[in-house]
């Protein structure tokens, strides 16, 4: 977890936090803020279920107003959502998403953890959500969480009481918060975790409430609250010229993958809590009320207190190295702390105060952006003191590099050191990768297997340089992770991990093909060596029934990074069949079976994520009619290189070049999902798409969302609501309302076993009110619900037909989903 000083200023300077390898350079103030903290001893768990449930600005203030230790448990990763910013979905998108939060953390001064839930999509019910994430597993996590992070007070965003009237993940969360503050003290309750951690027993319970959980502010104005203790949360910060609202937003707006971009706030914001468990405070301002938040709350911590309020209280800013002595002392007294929780936390805060006051800059940068087990690597250590404190460099270790350099110097006054170090991998270092995708895991659980790693929001980078300083006659580490770092003429300096990876790696571009136009495919294989000199054989694993020519074929790699494409022929039985397909690389006596996906965007740090080398086949009996299809872009997905995949030639349609004459050569045009949320231009269009329809068209809409719809009086030929109706269960049966429409008829009779084998979801957003010109297709209901009928409508309007359908075809196309394909082909195909 990245450690802060008081990163507010800082990261709101440096919003590109693709540079978060960067060493941090605090300014004075951010010194002074970092002392304050340390002087704080108390701690606030904020629990809710996905990253952007958090509320930013109760954390933020909790943080940056208080002074506490306050740290933000996310259930889930946000894998079930949509991706705003690029095609990743599921694993790859959380992966996106918990850098969007550790950004967000990074912005208002929180922490960051999980459970090993995975967010498997939309639930109604907290029943349904606890079967499928396991209750015992994600109890037990959250446990963990509680026992590991040892907070006075947690704060729930969501409301335990309310099954089944939000998102199941919501409530799910707060039911098990509210259950675990009554587990963590009992040392019999998951007593396996007690080797790592204590037993602990936070002080109070509270729900994060407001006026939306009570329907109206009418409601709330009138709401007893006695129960209820109040902040406010617009607290304004002259040091930064911020607000704690403004602060708040720019930590919301780093959720940019789904679109929680935020506009700052200024003035009084009262934030609510509700008392669920423990003692409520009489000061009802004071969250922490009766707790001692000093250093006398741990035994030896007076004579640390003693020191180091004199330090905050006589804090020269313009010789902040002027209260090093004293900081020195103080961290010899903490090291002497019986109680390793504060011991270790208090540790690396003064750690980083003493190096922020001597402007001491401490960098190790390798000459390669990655590399591989057993290979010679360059690292480049840079160490500077700019301070007039004494201060001796007494050591360099790179443990998995083998490194072990003793410089034995002083580090004078603004004199740079500068040491090149050579070393080689050790053998049985691990790649770097997320550790919750190491092993495969269920739909509602990751697995992992090493308890250290729960919870945790990242993969520490093993490649680390510690430092040995002596200042003032102690000894103190620092541990910086070794990155690589480039100079781009635009941007300057830039920094990425320096990261580990598989000798050489395979991969399949397209991670589902359909075989709809003939038995047989090309299958092009992408070999990537990360060394030097790399030759060997791949073959092609493919399901029983399923021919590969040739069987092997060899390779020879000769420089580092280099890649080539080897073609296979995979041919496809008779009838329908899926199935997977990987390549398999022998290399120097070992398998390699992996791919190595990089995710690339300026707002998180550079991900390598090493994942098997996987691709679904499909043999498909499907029939099309009609060939040139007009795609218009929406929030992203993957429909387009579908199309293609079952032999439609599709074309990209920028938004802003519609016209009635633009339109008229395509036998359909598809919009991409959510695009009347988010492409202005559409606006403007409507009309020309709709008359295009008018003329003889074929226009299929796929879903949006009712909120910040841009266009809503004629998203249709006539008149359509959105409604928030969906059905979650990807099992729900199926009732086919129109038997007789060419839709299910032709050119593919469709059955309800094309609607088998659907994943997370049937769709979403569905209409629910709609006139008689519309006819429902299909229906579906999840349980204990009523029918919903608007999955997929469809109306004649002049010559041609238009389409809307909230049926998840988003999803069902990346994951080879046959029956998808059947009927997108014959929606495609009304009118020809």
């Amino acid at each position: 977890m990245r450690k802060l000083l008081f990163v507010i200023t800082f990261s709101i300077v440096f919003l590109h936090i693709a540079e978060a390898q960067q060493p941090k350079k605090p300014n004075s103030v951010e010194i002074h803020e970092a002392i304050k903290k340390l002087n704080f001893l108390g701690s606030v768990l904020y629990v809710a279920a996905h990253p952007d449930d958090e509320n930013t600005r109760l954390i933020s203030y909790m943080s940056n107003q208080v002074k506490a230790r306050t740290a933000y448990l996310s259930l889930t990763r946000g894998d079930g959502g949509q991706n705003l910013v690029g095609p990743e979905i599921r694993e790859l998108l959380g992966v996106i998403r918990t850098q969007e939060l550790l950004a967000a953390r990074n912005t208002d001064g929180g922490e960051q953890m999980f459970t090993r839930a995975n967010d498997f999509g939309y639930s109604k019910h907290p029943d349904e959500t606890l079967a499928i994430w396991d209750k015992k597993e994600v109890l037990s996590d959250v446990v963990w969480a509680i026992r590991k992070f040892q907070p006075d007070v947690i704060v729930n965003r969501f409301n335990h009481r309310t099954p089944g009237s939000t998102h199941g993940h919501h409530t799910s969360s707060a039911m098990l918060s509210v259950e675990a503050f009554d587990m963590v003290a009992d040392k019999n309750i998951y007593p396996e975790q007690l080797q790592y951690v204590k037993t602990w027993q936070p002080k109070r319970l509270f729900f994060n409430t407001s006026w939306w959980f009570y329907g109206s502010r009418e409601n709330f104005e009138k709401a007893d609250k006695s129960n209820l203790l109040n902040f406010d949360t617009g607290v304004y910060y002259p040091d930064l010229g911020l607000s704690n609202t403004e602060i708040a937003s720019l930590s919301r707006s780093q959720h940019k993958s789904q679109g929680f971009g935020s506009t700052g706030t200024r003035g009084s914001q009262t934030e609510y809590i509700e008392l669920i468990k423990g003692e409520l405070p009489k000061d009802k301002t004071n969250i922490f009320e009766g707790i001692d938040t000093s250093w006398n709350r741990v035994k030896g911590g007076k004579a640390i207190g003693d020191i180091l309020y004199q330090v905050e209280k006589n804090f020269d800013f313009r010789n902040p190295a002027a209260s090093v002595n004293q900081l020195i002392k103080a961290y010899q007294l903490i090291q002497q702390l019986e109680d390793p929780h504060w011991k270790t936390i208090k540790t690396e805060e003064i750690k980083d105060i003493i190096t922020a006051t001597t402007g001491l800059y401490l960098e190790a940068v390798a000459t390669e952006s990655y590399t591989t087990e057993n290979s010679e690597v360059t690292v480049k250590v840079e160490a500077i003191n700019r301070s007039n404190v004494v201060i001796r460099l007494k050591s360099i270790d790179i443990l998995t590099v083998g490194i072990s350099e003793n410089p034995e110097t002083i580090l004078e006054n603004n004199n740079r050191k500068n040491y090149e170090l050579k070393g080689k991998i050790v053998s049985n270092i691990q790649y770097t990768t997320p550790y919750w995708l190491n092993s495969k895991g269920t739909l509602g659980m990751y697995n992992v297997t090493d308890r250290k790693l729960i919870g945790t929001p990242e993969t520490k980078h093993q490649t680390e340089a510690i430092f040995y300083l002596e200042i003032n006659g102690a000894i103190i580490p620092y541990q910086k992770d070794v990155v690589y770092k480039t100079n781009d003429p635009v941007k300057g300096e830039v920094y990425k991990p320096f990261e580990v990876i598989p000798a050489i790696s395979a991969s399949i571009k397209d991670k589902v093909i359909i075989y709809a136009n003939g038995p047989a495919k090309q299958i092009p294989v992408i070999i990537k060596s990360a060394e030097p000199n790399t030759n060997g054989t791949v073959s092609l694993k493919h399901p029983e029934g399923w021919k590969v020519s040739p069987e092997t074929i060899n390779f020879n790699l000769t420089q580092k990074g280099e890649e080539k494409t080897v073609v296979f022929t995979l041919t496809a039985p008779q009838n329908q069949s899926e199935g997977y397909i990987s390549p398999e690389i022998k290399f120097q006596e070992k398998t390699y079976s992996d791919e190595v996906v990089t995710i690339d965007y300026e707002h998180i740090p550079f991900q390598t994520v090493v994942l098997p080398s996987e691709t679904k086949v499909v043999r498909l009996d499907i029939n099309k009619k009609g060939q040139n299809i007009g795609y218009i872009e929406g929030a992203g997905d993957v429909v387009p290189e579908s199309l293609q995949q079952i032999g439609y030639q599709v074309t990209t349609i920028a938004p802003e070049s519609i016209s009635e004459k633009t339109l008229q050569p395509f036998d359909a045009i598809v919009v991409g999902i959510r695009a009347y949320n988010t492409v202005e231009a559409l606006k403007f269009k409507q009309k020309h798409l709709l008359e295009y329809v008018k003329n003889g068209g074929n226009l299929i809409i796929q879903y949006n969302t009712s909120h910040r719809l841009k266009v809503k009086e004629d998203l249709g030929p006539y008149p359509l609501k959105l409604s928030r109706d969906r059905v979650t269960d990807e099992n729900a049966t199926i009732k086919l309302l129109a038997n007789d429409h060419p839709v299910l008829n032709t050119p593919n009779k469709i059955t309800n076993k094309d609607f088998e084998g659907w994943v997370q979801e049937r769709g979403l957003y569905f209409p629910n009110e709609w006139s008689k010109e519309y006819i429902p297709i299909i229906s579906a209901n999840d349980k204990g619900e009523s029918e919903k009928k608007g999955a997929l409508l469809i109306a004649k309007y002049g010559k041609g037909y238009y389409v809307y359908t909230g049926l998840s075809f988003f999803r069902e196309f990346p994951a080879g989903v046959s029956g998808a394909y059947r009927l997108f082909a014959n929606m495609l195909s009304l009118g020809k």
